[in-house]
């Protein structure tokens, strides 16, 4: 074939219409239209419905399998997951079922102690639950206000606990409230014992924030990091025996004789809901028996004429 008798001239796609560059400004000023009216005026907003109701469908279909893998691994993990908790409930089971008999057993043996030794049984304290409604509006205290009043029995002075140990002591009844003053208060105090020393102290709220001061204590007393504190009972108004705080640091000052220990609480006294106010021990105790004046003065006297008769009998002889 010859090249003369070749047509050379461009195909009629490219020889009509609008030149390559105008389509390309009517399309992005098609494209920029577009755009701006769907984010002023929504004009698209019913064609995305449409198009996502009917792929809809299609795509649970095509997630299916993948949901369907990721069910089974879940279930898999559940599994295990259930059968360790499921374990490790036996296991304290049967590690609560020990101490259940090893406190029956000891309150059997206390009982026959108690008898032999003929102590009076200890005092039983009644308590009664009790939901915190709000905190004080005072900045300055650390106090809170329970659903529990006068109408349901409740005393100044009684003792307020939770799961973790003391948190205060309710200072003012209402009828159907009660206020409560935690054990961080700069006004509280509380008597504890060292539950490593045996020895007895005062715990006072400090007004540097959440923690406890044990105050008067001397620069050399036997207090590390770590001891417990609990209630001494000999107050009147706490049972012995509940968590009050721990020892966090100690400043033994040498120009002081006393030492700065602060303490942080055992209960968390933050966030607290629940909670149990105890009856004051003091309600359950004997009176204390009254001295009057007339018989300290004839006891007294009689004292006196006793020493007089001896040293009488000792000129006769």
């Amino acid at each position: 074939m010859l090249l003369g008798s070749i047509d050379r001239t461009p195909p009629p796609f490219f020889r009509q219409g609008l030149s390559a560059l105008t389509k390309l400004a009517l399309c992005s000023a098609l494209a920029v239209f577009l755009m701006v009216a769907d984010v002023r005026f929504k004009l698209t907003q019913p064609l995305r419905a449409l198009l996502a109701t009917a792929l809809h469908p299609v795509q649970r279909t095509l997630l299916a399998p993948v949901e369907g893998v990721e069910s089974a691994f879940r279930y898999g993990a559940g599994l295990e997951a259930a059968i360790a908790n499921e374990s490790a409930a036996r296991r304290a089971l049967a590690d609560q079922a020990l101490r259940t008999n090893q406190v029956d057993q000891l309150q059997a043996e206390n009982s026959r102690l108690r008898a032999l030794l003929d102590v009076r049984v200890g005092l039983q304290v009644r308590s009664q639950a009790a939901e915190v409604l709000y905190e004080s509006t005072d900045p300055y205290s650390r106090k809170v206000v329970v659903d529990r009043g006068l109408a349901q029995g409740i005393v100044a002075g009684s003792p307020v606990i939770s799961e973790a140990g003391v948190i205060g002591q309710v200072t003012r009844v209402y009828p159907l409230s009660s206020e409560v003053t935690l054990l961080t208060d700069k006004d509280a105090a509380v008597p504890v014992l060292n539950a490593r020393t045996q020895a007895r102290s005062a715990a006072y709220g400090s007004a540097a924030g959440d923690a406890l001061e044990l105050r008067f204590m001397a620069g050399n007393a036997d207090v590390k990091p770590g001891d417990l504190l609990q209630t001494s009972g000999v107050d009147g108004v706490y049972p012995p025996g509940l968590p009050v705080a721990k020892v966090m640091t100690i400043d033994r000052k040498l120009d002081s004789g006393f030492a700065r220990i602060l303490l942080a609480p055992s209960a968390p006294l933050g966030g607290v809901r629940h909670v149990l106010v105890l009856e004051p021990i003091g309600l359950q105790l004997p009176p204390r028996p009254e001295h009057a004046p007339g018989s300290a003065a004839s006891a007294s006297a009689s004292a006196s004429a006793a020493s007089g008769g001896h040293s009488k009998k000792a000129q006769r002889q």
